[in-house]
């Protein structure tokens, strides 16, 4: 059962790192790994120097820290207000509702979102001129682009995060509930001091793995949402590394930038789990 898991991380994970060198290179195609020049930490030097740096990190931490803020409480909280419910048939209707987004590719996301706001017929901007407002340009503003992302990522996730959270509070024991009832304690109070002290394991050791992406978001969502009007605050680590590697084949300099964004996850997660440990907690390893 562990065989395919094994080869997917082996092949599209390990061997790869190998090409990792193109990084220290000045990697020309048609003369291969082996024979490009060694130009050692020159494309480093070339990252830290530019200003496209500092925007991109400004803008991937943004990002990132909102992504933190809304996105990742969400699912501890759908799970929580599920848990209460006491009809089964409707419980697992609510979880199959907010399931659904998880499967929809982030292309089909986007395109139902640009239905809804573009300004030529978007259903949310003819509701705003209908009620005597003016058209907003949600799909290329830069005020807007961020909670756009953030929102959409809610919609998407949210739903598939409850599940590891709804099996760790299956796990709390009935007798917690059961005293914390003869105490005096009600619904909000059991949630508060019964079920997540009960869950803090899984939510710390989620939140170490979730530090590890910070500089991670993914690059096809923004890439679907960047465009020429919001490029200045939309542009992320993620959709750099796709344009200065592919589009403008800076092949050993796009590799420099995706090996920078693999070393800071890593110090940060054990960082984070060093943190972790130290309030008790027992982390990721």
């Amino acid at each position: 059962m562990l065989l395919p898991g094994l080869l997917y991380f082996i092949i599209f994970k390990y061997i790869p790192m190998g090409g990792l060198i193109i990084a220290f290179q000045d990697y020309q195609p048609f003369l291969g790994i082996l024979d490009s020049p060694f130009v050692g930490m020159k494309h480093f030097v070339r990252l830290f120097s530019e200003d496209t740096f500092w925007m991109l990190m400004k803008n991937t931490l943004v990002i990132f820290g909102m992504d933190i803020v809304f996105a990742f409480p969400l699912p501890i909280i759908l799970s929580l207000m599920i848990n209460e419910l006491r009809s089964e048939k409707f419980k697992k209707s609510v979880q199959t509702i907010i399931y659904l987004p998880h499967f929809m590719s982030w292309v089909i996301v986007v395109s139902i979102f640009y239905v809804l706001l573009t300004t030529e017929g978007g259903v949310i901007n003819n509701i705003i001129e209908n009620l005597g407002g003016q058209k907003i340009s949600f799909l290329t503003s830069t005020s807007w682009l961020r909670p756009m992302y953030i929102f959409q990522e809610m919609w998407k996730g949210a739903g598939w995060g409850t599940i590891v959270y709804l099996a760790a509070i299956t796990n709390v024991d009935v007798q917690l509930y059961e005293a914390a009832e003869m105490d005096g304690a009600g619904k909000l109070r059991k949630m508060w001091h019964v079920t997540l002290p009960c869950i803090r394991p899984t939510i710390v050791t989620l939140f170490i793995l979730k530090i590890g992406s910070v500089l991670e978001m993914g690059f096809e969502h923004m890439f679907l949402l960047m465009n020429s009007m919001n490029r200045e605050v939309a542009q992320i680590f993620d959709t750099f590394v796709y344009t200065a590697g592919i589009q403008n084949g800076q092949l050993s300099y796009s590799t420099a930038v995706g090996l920078f964004k693999g070393l800071v996850g890593l110090i940060l997660v054990v960082l984070a789990n060093k943190f972790a440990k130290k309030i008790g907690e027992d982390g990721i390893y």
